[in-house]
């Protein structure tokens, strides 16, 4: 599961994620120099010619090479989401995954129209196939077809597919706004498609009717809203962090819901989608384990902005970068997830013992989190109106404050 959303505005594009996968399962953040083509790439579960690739940074579970979101220095961002359809991801032989796909995107785009024929071109050669989600406790692993979110500072594209099979959409800022969660959500107003879709028309032809869509449609509500307040309001990137950390009672921090702040969703997983919220908590099943947020100005001489965090999001802290080059080298450690990971734990532990569900301990870890990370989004302000050298020095120095905060949670 995952939730994506953006907002093309007249100044820029605002872009957001939350991944969500098992919750065993390390997710580092790491920044990925330029290099020249030339050689085979080696992706997952193939080799494809390189091309070569501008420098890049993203987010991606240890064992796959692909990416769940990420940002490439042209100011293209792409995230992905998981989608059930008629045809059966099983059965297709191994290729591209998902995360594979965002990955090449990145690496052979330099506008999201272009990104977008990327992915196309592929799927169309080559499928989409392989376990892009490993099992838990001895299950076996999933494949599974995905949508996507691509955009650049005027534009995005939503993408989505099955097998070979797919629609795609332009995005501008008449949209006010766009979201994107674990369903099909494009029907006839596709504004390019496979051959196969063209003849149908209708590409929601494509969902599995036996699949319920309401745990997505619950995260689309919030995400929808956020969305289109980012478009209409210029809401700036604290409130969509606020946002990704919702736990579906209320955005956090909301005025008259101190109580809902801090608690987590119900241990409860049904058809309904009881217990499923934008900040995922199904203990043992699915967690947000990585979050992304990223600003792409239209003005070139404005620096990329970026905020990432590891794990959770309420239990975590939006690390800000610059651009690229400017990410704090610790993100890239598995050891530095498993941090955030024992917190999350500790608050899934509560909410099963302690009769607040957890709000109590949650609250413990924002009062030494929340101050730090409010710190540094007010200095990384400051940052960026230094020289690009000045800024990327100062992000990939700032740790040290987050790990001090680590310390005082005993992590």
């Amino acid at each position: 599961m995952c939730d994506c959303l953006c907002a093309v505005r007249a100044d820029g594009t605002l872009f957001a994620k939350n991944s969500d996968r098992p919750p065993g399962e390390a997710q580092i953040i790491e920044a990925i120099p330029a290099r020249a083509a030339g050689g085979p790439l080696r992706t997952q579960y193939r080799a494809r010619p390189d091309v070569g690739a501008p420098a890049l940074f993203g987010a991606r579970p240890t064992w796959l090479w692909g990416f769940e979101h990420g940002v490439n220095s042209h100011r293209v961002a792409i995230g992905n989401e998981q989608l059930w359809t008629i045809d059966k991801p099983v059965v297709q032989p191994d290729s591209f995954t998902g995360m594979d796909l965002v990955r090449l995107g990145l690496e052979r785009s330099e506008r999201a129209e272009q990104a977008l024929e990327v992915i196309i071109a592929l799927l169309e050669e080559c499928g989409q196939g392989g376990v892009g989600e490993q099992g838990t406790d001895g299950a076996e692993g999933k494949a599974y077809f995905s949508s996507f979110l691509i955009a650049d500072p005027t534009e995005a594209w939503v993408l989505e597919t099955s097998g070979r099979s797919w629609a795609a959409r332009v995005v501008t800022a008449a949209d006010h706004g766009i979201a994107l969660s674990n369903r099909i959500s494009l029907s006839t107003d596709w504004t390019r498609a496979s051959t196969d879709v063209e003849r149908a028309g209708d590409f929601d032809e494509w969902r599995r009717a036996s699949s319920p869509t309401t745990h997505a449609d619950k995260r689309l509500a919030v995400t929808t809203s956020a969305a289109r307040a980012a478009s209409r309001d210029g809401s700036d990137p604290r409130q969509v962090a606020a946002v990704l950390r919702h736990h579906g009672a209320a955005v956090w921090g909301a005025p008259g819901h101190a109580d809902e702040v801090a608690a987590l969703p119900p241990a409860v997983i049904d058809r309904v989608g009881t217990g499923v919220s934008v900040c995922m908590h199904l203990t043992g099943v699915q967690a947000t384990t990585s979050s992304m947020i990223t600003w792409l100005p239209r003005d070139r001489s404005q620096a990329v902005r970026s905020w990432v965090a590891p794990g959770n999001p309420c239990v975590s802290v939006f690390v800000p970068t610059f651009g690229v080059d400017g990410l704090a080298a610790e993100l890239a450690d598995p050891a530095t997830w498993d941090r955030f990971r024992r917190l999350r734990d500790r608050v899934e532990q509560a909410r099963s013992s302690d009769h607040d569900g957890g709000a109590g301990a949650l609250t413990r870890i924002r009062s030494v989190l929340g101050p730090i990370e409010a710190e540094l989004w007010d200095d990384a302000d400051l940052a960026a109106e230094r020289g690009p050298a000045d800024r990327v020095g100062w992000a990939r120095a700032l740790w040290p404050r987050i790990e001090a905060g680590l310390v005082v949670l005993g992590v």
